[in-house]
């Protein structure tokens, strides 16, 4: 599948400073177009647009943008797709400002790059100014909202899901699957090595188990991963005792489990049901959640760098736009993989294509139901929060265990 995500480590404001200066880019306020600020409803000519998808998410997209581009030759003339890991995002967007040359006019990334580049200072502001042009964002799911909150100014919400976390194993294997922290811990201790999850500012579910705990844990303070995470930490600590590597992406711990190596991962619903759909994980694979936990959401976001030229902003706030259209956002569906995946109201499974129809009647879990409406949602952290959560991570848990799949 290909999915990875995470947040690169925090610059210092000056390097910051730096950047934005050598590059030449635009001020926010002026939202990057032309002197005046101004950009148009179309461009002057149409456009070769770059996507670069650190997320995923062209899985969900691709086919909106490629309609797009179909149905509006004047706009966008060509589009070439590229996927990166996210670690490696900020360090291309900014080789590119610095350069003057931004060739790449459309990120799609998770909360990871989002995050990054809102504390580099890489993405552009596109909000308010442009809100009146993006009406899809008025009918947003209240949770969706609630995620686009995170992006400031800066994102706009293309996709969402509930997300987790959840645990994931084979029944043949683990008859009875721990429904608590401490039945984890348990398990994990008698089962040294086979409880497992990918590093956490590389991996959605990570991250969601990460962000997860603190509510399980009853801890201080769940959105402050600094001073507020006291049992989450120490629990991680523990657990790690019985942890013997953690994969540098999902995949990896789809594969593990499947065959074996490993019998309980992390999880979410949609690397719950894509994978099955794709047969990297068997259909009879199940999932739990663990007692008093919190969904906490996950979304995917359209991004524009900063230095991007004015043709190009106009092309992709066209698309933007397009995307958010009802018709449009049924495709989100996919094959699981985001699901549900729509991030505004009225979109059902039935406007979805017969490919994403088949594929959640037949892996879908009729529980989710259940427990999306029962279940709390909660925002993931703050972009600083984040890069700090993950950092501590790298440096206290993870450090020397992680290893590239």
């Amino acid at each position: 599948m290909g999915i990875t995500r995470r947040s690169a480590l925090i610059a210092a404001a000056s390097s910051i400073l730096t950047v934005t200066a050598a590059c030449g880019a635009p001020d926010n306020s002026g939202a990057g177009g032309d002197s005046n600020g101004e950009v148009p409803q179309k461009p002057k000519k149409a456009v070769t647009l770059n996507v670069l998808d650190v997320a995923g998410n062209l899985q969900l997209t691709q086919g909106m943008i490629d309609e797009f581009v179909k149905n509006n030759p004047d706009v966008v003339s060509r589009v070439t797709y590229s996927k990166s890991p996210a670690p490696e995002l900020a360090g291309k967007i900014k080789a590119q400002q610095s350069a003057g040359r931004v060739d790449i006019g459309l990120v799609l990334t998770g909360v990871d790059g989002l995050a990054a580049g809102i504390d580099q200072g890489l993405w552009m502001d596109l909000l308010p100014k442009f809100e009146d042009r993006l009406a899809g964002m008025k009918d947003y799911l209240e949770p969706a909202a609630a995620m686009q909150k995170l992006a400031g100014n800066a994102g706009v919400t293309v996709t969402y899901y509930p997300s987790g976390p959840l645990l994931e194993y084979l029944p043949a294997k683990v008859q009875n699957p721990p429904t608590t922290a401490d039945q984890l811990l348990a398990y994990a201790k008698a089962h040294p090595g086979k409880v497992q999850y990918a590093r956490p500012s590389n991996s959605g579910p990570g991250r969601t188990f990460l962000m997860g705990l603190p509510y399980i844990l009853g801890d201080k303070d769940p959105k402050d991963p600094v001073n507020g995470w006291d049992k989450t930490w120490a629990y991680l600590k523990e657990l790690n005792q019985y942890v013997s590597y953690y994969p540098s992406g999902t995949t990896e711990t789809m594969k593990n489990l499947a065959n074996g190596s490993v019998e309980v991962i992390a999880s979410t619903t949609g690397w719950d049901i894509n994978p099955r759909v794709l047969g990297t994980v068997p259909k009879e694979a199940k999932v739990s959640s663990m007692q008093g936990f919190h969904w906490v959401t996950d979304a995917h976001y359209a991004v524009i760098p900063k230095g991007a030229s004015t043709d190009t902003q106009a092309a992709v706030l066209a698309l933007m736009a397009f995307m958010l259209t009802p018709q449009q956002q049924a495709k989100a569906f996919d094959d699981g993989y985001f699901y549900p995946g729509p991030a505004v109201k009225g979109v059902e499974l039935s406007m979805a294509p017969q490919k994403s129809q088949d594929a959640i009647r037949n892996f879908g879990r009729p529980e989710y139901d259940a427990l999306i409406a029962n279940n709390p949602t909660e925002v993931p952290l703050d972009p600083k929060a984040l890069v700090a959560a993950f950092d501590r991570w790298d440096r206290e848990i993870g450090s020397g265990k992680v290893k590239q799949g």
